[in-house]
């Protein structure tokens, strides 16, 4: 990944140079106040509060919507954990939805899930795929819900017209190492009702009734915590931002370019998208699991239950239920238990298959991927020759 460039680099020495470091610590244009200002105007949201990380987006707009002790938020099964953790760490129980074939969480299931109990659903824009935000959106309308889009993996997405983070009552990004804009840390809430705001601001910055003028809205001050984004951070994601529309472009050339080479290969089926036209990455699926893990031998492909981090069965705190300390332990008095809660989302997951389409590779190597691709058939794989360093990025 080949994100970070010279303007990266020089609006951090710029930024370094100036001397504020912090948001709050100068007294010149805070690089967080102009990425803000526009992130907010790209998304298409009146507010956009960048802080630390992803995991931190979460908890500020879960805390913002008033998720809390004894509430229930559904997530769906296949996700980083932070998706979960942060209801835990606010006091709430997160209950487990199935994805479907979409690898997005299933709005069937989400319905069943639901209990007197349940104040929030997280859906989840994994791999860049959107969830079926409409249906979605419904049912949570019909049963009280706040909806929280965890747009941490789609940054600058859009669905159906309108940038994913946009459509629930907040959205959450993240810009750690692996995401489509990057500061190593960092995240953003991204929300258009100024009490949700001044509320996510007030639990971001515990100091924030000091910042005079800067929350629009009477919401009276309570105890919040210190995620801010610090000012490179925010300096190198301005660029980046700038550009984000040109490399998701590139990045939908790559996916039409590899589903044609693939048209070849009939045991490959491409997994189904809430939005085809506005689809900038590749998940295949296969019949069987020993298909989808030969398919993975090659270059620039991972099958999804292979990855680990991202499927439940994986999530070793909330499996066992724990927290930092049992007085403060959300399961108590619960009959929640989420081993084997979702099969469904293992045997997609077994079945399929992420399929890189960098935009930093150069269409050349790619196409020599989508060839080789082709010729990995069940009891064999093709590699790729005459190995290019630039190829890394694809393992």
């Amino acid at each position: 990944m080949v994100a970070i460039g010279h303007r990266e680099i020089l609006a951090a020495v710029r930024t370094l140079a100036v001397g504020q470091l912090a948001r709050y610590a100068g007294t010149g244009t805070s690089q967080t106040d102009l990425f803000e200002s526009e992130l907010a105007a790209h998304v298409g949201v009146r507010h956009a509060l960048a802080v630390n990380s992803g995991t931190s987006a979460l908890t500020c707009a879960m805390a913002a919507l008033g998720v809390g002790p004894g509430d229930e938020v559904l997530v769906p099964a296949y996700t980083w954990v932070s998706t979960a953790a942060a209801a835990v760490v606010l006091g709430a129980v997160p209950v487990l939805v199935e994805i479907d074939a979409t690898l997005t969480m299933d709005p069937a299931d989400l319905e069943s899930k639901i209990t007197t109990r349940s104040k929030a659903v997280v859906p989840v824009h994994m791999l860049n795929m959107p969830a079926d935000m409409g249906r979605i959106v419904d049912v949570a309308c019909a049963h009280g819900l706040v909806v929280i889009e965890d747009a941490c993996q789609a940054v600058g997405v859009t669905f159906k017209g309108r940038r994913l983070g946009s459509i629930g009552d907040v959205g959450a990004f993240s810009f750690n190492q692996h995401k489509n804009i990057r500061s190593g840390e960092g995240g953003a809430v991204l929300v258009n009702d100024d009490r949700t705001y001044a509320r996510a601001a007030m639990f971001h910055d515990v100091g924030a009734y000091t910042r005079g003028g800067r929350l629009e809205h009477d919401e009276l001050p309570f105890v919040g915590m210190n995620l801010r984004m610090p000012e490179v951070a925010s300096a190198i994601l301005r660029p980046q931002l700038r550009r984000l529309d040109k490399r998701l472009a590139r990045q939908a050339e790559r996916r039409a370019m590899i589903i044609s080479a693939l048209e070849t290969r009939p045991d490959v089926t491409v997994t189904p998208h809430h939005d085809p036209s506005a689809a900038v990455s590749l998940a295949v699926r296969f019949d069987d699991p020993e298909a989808a893990s030969t398919f993975a031998s090659a270059r620039g492909v991972n099958r999804l239950i292979d990855t680990g981090r991202h499927v439940y069965s994986n999530w070793q705190s909330i499996l066992g239920r724990r927290c930092f300390d049992e007085r403060a332990n959300v399961w108590r008095g619960r009959d929640i238990d989420y081993v084997d809660a979702c099969p469904a989302t293992t045997a997609i997951l077994e079945r399929t298959c992420s399929v890189s389409v960098d935009p930093d590779i150069p269409m050349p190597i790619m196409r020599r991927v989508a060839r080789a691709m082709t010729q990995t058939q069940v009891h064999g794989s093709a590699a790729v020759d005459d190995h290019d360093d630039r190829d890394v990025a694809l393992s």
